[in-house]
């Protein structure tokens, strides 16, 4: 028999957002709750799941089963892309993935004890689902505490009378640089570092409903799952205990997961939508430590073509060696193409790939910078890795995890969203070889040192994770309740 079954495990359906960073996130937590003896149901849109297997080839492995939900694409084989269309997935997942996932729950082998739902994912109404099974449901935030906090403000902003703005006027006059003082644990924040969802001037505003409705449903779960670690966001992390009565902060994924992995695992798990190009680790094998700007925007941010043009001059014209990864609907979600002679100077210095490894390039002795949109998944991956950064951030949480970044954690500089060849080359400069960025590169040493102790043993995230397991114990199993 197999021991897993003699154990009687917890069984976890997941949902994730249908988004590559979401889904990256969301799977190291399946995986670690796996090796902690749980059962895992993983659950993709249909599109999503096609390009995981294509990427790299998702295997089930005993204990862990990956399932899916229709998504509105068709296949991934007809080269759509559901980071290009999220719009259309949303609206389509809103209307069907309620009774589809009955259905699915329904059809599971092992009664499920949990449900741990993206909290960007209830518009889907998987709370109203898990009270029709009678199953228990966390909400986890694949995202800083701050994060987290930005967004649930939108109803606090708004029931001060402070959002929607009063007009159009009050975007370009100032208004969005007014410090709020009273947001838990972020003393000084303006309205410009929030989400730029929730500054409307609509109260009909789609994207602010959104994320009304996402706030308000964060009350109605007990249960709140954040990844970040206690000692990075110490101040807000004891703001959202003192407002949720459970809350386990689990970060950083990777580094828990190395602490199992390699017992368990022969070959490296896949979380990318898209095929790694193994080439960008061989070209930094022959640079030396620190030498090398490594550039990614996400699976997300897309920028201009002029913005393109300012940021590939200012690399080049910064004399730094640097790796560019370039998705191939980077600008304006069309395909990228450089002129001919900034595709000629970035030979001279650069490497150009279309995705890569993000950890392994980061952890590579030869990476000493990071030129990043500030998507939370990066910062942490690079906060773990001891690199520090240059930010651009674009959108969602991106601005305020760029704010915290230098104002709270000094390990990051920012570029304006003007972006100017000559202010690239310039931060670039300081930051591999400037007195602000060695202070930067000791502050994300420092913080590296500390994601490795909470990730240890005795460590606030490796505790929480812990108590995270026996939490979904204790629900127990009722089979009656999946029918």
């Amino acid at each position: 028999m197999d021991p897993v079954d003699e154990k009687k495990p917890g069984h976890v359906v997941f949902i994730p957002f249908p988004a590559q960073s979401h889904i990256k996130c969301m799977l190291k937590l399946a995986r670690l709750l796996h090796q902690k003896g749980l059962y895992v149901t993983f659950i993709n849109t249909q599109t999503n799941h096609e390009l995981l297997v294509n990427s790299g080839g998702l295997e089930d492995a005993p204990g862990f089963w990956f399932k899916t939900v229709p998504d509105g694409l068709g296949s991934a084989t007809d080269h759509i892309e559901p980071t290009r269309n999220i719009g259309k997935v949303m609206d389509y997942l809103g209307t069907s993935f309620f009774d589809s996932f009955l259905d699915l729950v329904s059809g599971v082998k092992h009664p499920v004890t949990c449900i741990v739902c993206d909290g960007f994912m209830t518009f889907t109404n998987t709370v109203r689902a898990a009270e029709k099974l009678k199953i228990p449901i966390m909400l986890f935030w694949t995202m800083a505490a701050c994060g987290f906090m930005a967004f649930y403000q939108a109803k606090v902003l708004m029931e001060k009378q402070i959002l929607p703005l009063k007009d159009e006027v009050c975007l370009t006059n100032g208004c969005l640089d007014m410090e709020i003082d009273w947001i838990p644990g972020m003393k000084g924040i303006r309205l410009k570092d929030l989400p730029e969802f929730i500054r409307t001037t609509r109260h009909d505003d789609h994207e602010f409903i959104y994320i009304l409705e996402t706030a308000k449903a964060a009350d109605e779960v007990p249960h709140m799952i954040i990844h970040t670690f206690e000692e990075l966001e110490a101040s807000l992390v004891s703001e959202i205990k003192s407002i949720f009565p459970n809350v386990y902060t689990i970060g950083p994924l990777q580094l828990l997961l190395n602490q199992i992995t390699e017992k368990h695992t022969k070959k490296p798990d896949i979380y990318s939508l898209w095929k790694e190009e193994p080439e960008c680790v061989r070209w930094l094998k022959s640079k030396e430590a620190n030498s090398v700007v490594y550039v990614n925007f996400g699976s997300l941010a897309v920028m201009s073509a002029q913005d393109l043009l300012e940021f590939g001059w200012g690399l080049v014209n910064s004399n730094h060696y640097f790796i560019w990864i370039i998705r191939t609907n980077l600008v304006d979600g069309k395909p990228t193409v450089l002129p001919q002679e900034l595709k000629e100077a970035m030979n001279k210095k650069g490497f150009v790939g279309s995705w890569c490894s993000q950890e392994e390039v980061l952890n590579h002795p030869a990476v000493g910078g990071f030129l990043t949109h500030c998507g939370w998944g990066s910062i942490i991956e690079s906060l773990s890795a001891g690199v520090p950064m240059l930010c651009w951030p674009s959108i969602g949480d991106q601005r305020t995890n760029c704010r915290q970044m230098f104002k709270e954690w000094e390990l990051g500089m920012e570029i304006g969203t003007n972006v100017k060849r000559d202010q690239v080359e310039k931060r670039v400069r300081a930051l591999m070889k400037g007195l602000e960025g060695e202070r930067m590169r000791r502050k994300a040493l420092e913080w590296k040192k500390m994601a490795e102790i909470v990730a240890g043993s005795d460590g606030s995230s490796h505790l929480d994770v812990e108590r995270l397991v026996n939490e979904i114990d204790s629900f127990g199993v009722d089979p009656s309740s999946n029918g």
